[in-house]
């Protein structure tokens, strides 16, 4: 155990120099490594309170309060009061400190996309992997530090694509009636996106139980503002797992690192499982329209967009 400590405490070290995590100014900025994760969680929120914060960054509350009492008299954040709670209060971003956060952002994403862009890309997936790996890992309840994991998530590798043409066409003709139509998009889906392929602004999940794939989401580029969620699938045997949750989470999580404002995605009404996942995530349908497709007549297909942030004064 002594030897692993050691090697665990060694590679905190080395990343913590390598990513410039030090010194008191992070990225040639005003601000500390917590004041940024501060200020970070509050432009990716939607209002939360002081205690949210607590909680997502394990701080001292009061270490947490001193920080927003000097955001406040720098003009960064704002509170009101919350309706749900006299006692708390909603904090936001400002303009200003958005417009403080915005360049620290885009250093950050320029300093990993340098880090990454020293290795050839096989490698930069088995690092994304690795990294991954430990964060689900380290994520899980003390109780199974001995218990394999239930799953894992990675990012696709040669082979996958058949995998999710293969398993979409199955289960979507076995659950609900998709003629060859569906598995002919599906295969658009994953053609386009390894012809097109922008590692920056797309990702592809692979969910990994056993040893066997059991679920796959790709997030695709739209437009500069706007992502793409496609082709959600979770095997019926690791159904119940959180997978479909945890798929559409990293979809959000990508796309508000990558600087999307808005993702989209296009469904149909009788997929109540993956529609109730979309509603829990913060999703909103905005658009159906009636067609006879996939063998299929009579279907009701649906848009539902999810808003990432908005700026705010």
């Amino acid at each position: 155990m002594e030897s692993r400590v050691d090697a665990v405490r060694a590679f905190n070290r080395f990343y913590t120099r390598r990513v410039g995590a030090l010194g008191p100014h992070y990225l040639e900025s005003p601000f500390s490594l917590t004041d940024l994760r501060v200020l970070y969680e509050l432009a990716h929120r939607e209002a939360p309170t002081a205690a949210d914060i607590v909680r997502e960054l394990g701080l001292d509350a009061g270490y947490l309060s001193r920080i927003l009492r000097r955001f406040e008299s720098q003009g960064l954040v704002g509170r009101t009061p919350s309706s749900a709670d006299a006692r708390q209060s909603l904090l936001r971003l400002t303009r200003k400190g958005r417009a403080a956060l915005a360049p620290v952002e885009a250093r950050a994403r320029g300093a990993v996309e340098s880090l990454l862009g020293r290795l050839p890309d096989p490698e930069q997936r088995q690092l994304v992997d690795a990294m991954g790996t430990i964060a689900q890992m380290l994520a899980a309840p003390a109780v199974d530090a001995h218990r394999a994991a239930p799953y894992l998530l990675r990012a696709h590798q040669p082979g996958d694509m058949g995998w999710i043409v293969h398993r979409h066409a199955v289960l979507y003709a076995r659950e609900w009636g998709y003629n060859a139509e569906f598995e002919a998009l599906a295969a658009r889906i994953c053609a386009d996106f390894l012809d097109h392929f922008d590692p920056a602004r797309e990702h592809c999940w692979v969910a990994e139980r056993n040893g066997a794939i059991v679920g796959s989401v790709f997030l695709v580029r739209k437009s500069k503002t706007v992502a793409k969620l496609r082709l959600l699938l979770v095997e019926p045997e690791a159904r119940g797992l959180g997978i479909g949750r945890r798929l559409i989470d990293e979809c959000i999580r990508f796309a508000r690192a990558a600087g999307y404002a808005k993702i989209t995605l296009w469904t149909q009404s009788d997929l109540d499982a993956a529609r109730r996942l979309y509603q829990q995530a913060g999703f909103r349908r905005v658009h159906t329209k009636r067609h006879d497709s996939f063998g299929r007549k009579a279907l009701v297909a649906e848009t539902w967009d999810l808003r990432l942030s908005a700026p705010r004064a």
